[in-house]
């Protein structure tokens, strides 16, 4: 059956944020945790969905028995879908009493296909130990949720998961925001959290119709605090100013920025020679920020908002680069519409993973829709209930 919805329907829409986070995560996920040196002198530049993992030569035991590359989705992906799902069944806006509930069953208590395990499994055993600790805080330690948060290792383990908070608060950036804060602090803290709520408000933006990407930074940068405006603002300065420049140029000066704000630098593996070794990374700060963010948005700029060219800059700049894919693949599939899913690379995706990516972003389109009705709803009884107050008023005053 053909689809019958534009591409810049709301269900069109959706299916591209979808589709945008996945082949995001997919695309960067083989790359992962090299420098941008490393991957030029492996790879060129990265591309297509179809490329060997840069591990996969290592023993099971040294890449922790997973695959990837071919368009094997990671986390990132799966926590999305997560997500999704907790709103299909709650059918109603969330906070972070719906992470001790609903994303605990997700992760902990609810199998399904891991395809960097290769087999099925509960997520929390793929999960990284700052996503673990959704696990340990709330049904371990049984925290007050908002207190979820705290202690975490702060990082940008929210944010690649939050895209379905910014689709269902469509075109409404702030109350995005807000509502990703409330979810999210069960989560994550200080600018991990901020980068949650920055991402979902521009997701949201992107919905609004006929935007553009220096739009939709103005609309993040407008409820963006401390180091994570700090940080959006002077890459995107940058960026407006490095357009028509080589890619390699771009992410040399982006990552002199982001330094500033985020002390990983390009060694972001965690071994044992790090081990009691002191340091500013991953702890509570007003002014720092996680990189992935802005320079997401950042590479957006240099594009003028192209789905593709974004990405694969983005990916190719190194370090975390599945989750760089997926912000911006979130941010420009709203933007765009269904447009830019390619049928070649959604097929792989949901062949490779085992998912049905379109089945899944229209459910969640039929709960986003349930939803914002009765938002509707409310909104007009407060209007009616404000109307009547303002008008008892001018009679008591008349």
């Amino acid at each position: 059956m053909m689809d019958t919805f534009a591409p810049l329907s709301l269900q069109g829409r959706i299916r591209a944020v979808l589709y945008g986070v996945a082949y995001g995560d997919a695309i960067g996920a083989p790359v992962e945790k090299l420098s941008a040196e490393q991957i030029r002198q492996r790879y060129g530049r990265v591309t297509n969905l179809n490329t060997e993992w840069h591990r996969m030569s290592e023993s099971g035991i040294a890449r922790n028995w997973r695959v990837r590359g071919s368009g094997i989705v990671t986390d990132d992906t799966l926590m999305t879908l997560c997500l999704m799902n907790i709103y299909n069944d709650v059918r109603r806006h969330i906070d972070a009493w719906d992470m001790a509930d609903g994303m605990v069953r997700e992760i902990a208590w609810t199998p399904r296909w891991v395809p960097e395990l290769q087999r099925e499994a509960m997520l929390i055993e793929r999960l990284f130990y700052p996503e673990k600790w959704i696990f340990q805080r709330h049904q371990l330690s049984n925290c007050d949720p908002r207190e979820g948060g705290i202690g975490n290792m702060v990082n940008c383990g929210a944010a690649m998961y939050i895209a379905p908070v910014g689709v269902m608060n469509a075109c409404n950036p702030k109350a995005a925001y807000d509502e990703a804060i409330a979810f999210a602090s069960g989560h994550q803290q200080s600018y991990g959290l901020e980068a949650a709520g920055v991402l979902a408000a521009a997701i949201a933006a992107a919905f609004i119709p006929h935007i553009t990407i220096d739009e939709v930074v103005n609309e993040a940068v407008a409820l963006a605090k401390d180091g994570t405006k700090q940080a959006i603002l002077e890459i995107v300065a940058a960026a407006k100013s490095l357009k028509g420049q080589d890619a390699d140029k771009v992410t040399e000066v982006f990552q002199t920025i982001i330094g500033k704000y985020s002390p990983m630098s390009d060694d972001v593996t965690h071994s044992v020679k790090k081990t009691g070794v002191a340091s500013e990374a991953y702890r509570p700060s007003r002014l720092n920020a996680i990189e992935e963010l802005p320079l997401a948005l950042g590479f957006a700029v240099v594009n003028d908002g192209d789905f593709y060219k974004t990405i694969h800059d983005g990916i190719n700049s190194g370090r975390d680069t599945d989750s760089i894919g997926v912000m911006a693949g979130a941010i420009l599939g709203a933007m765009h519409g269904a447009s830019v899913i390619d049928d070649t690379d959604a097929a792989l995706l949901d062949s490779a993973n085992k998912l049905e990516l379109n089945k899944a972003a229209d459910a969640f389109y039929q709960t986003v829709i349930e939803i914002q009705k009765a938002d509707r709803q409310s909104e007009q009884r407060r209007a009616s209930m404000w109307d009547h107050l303002t008008s008892n008023a001018a009679h008591a005053a008349a």
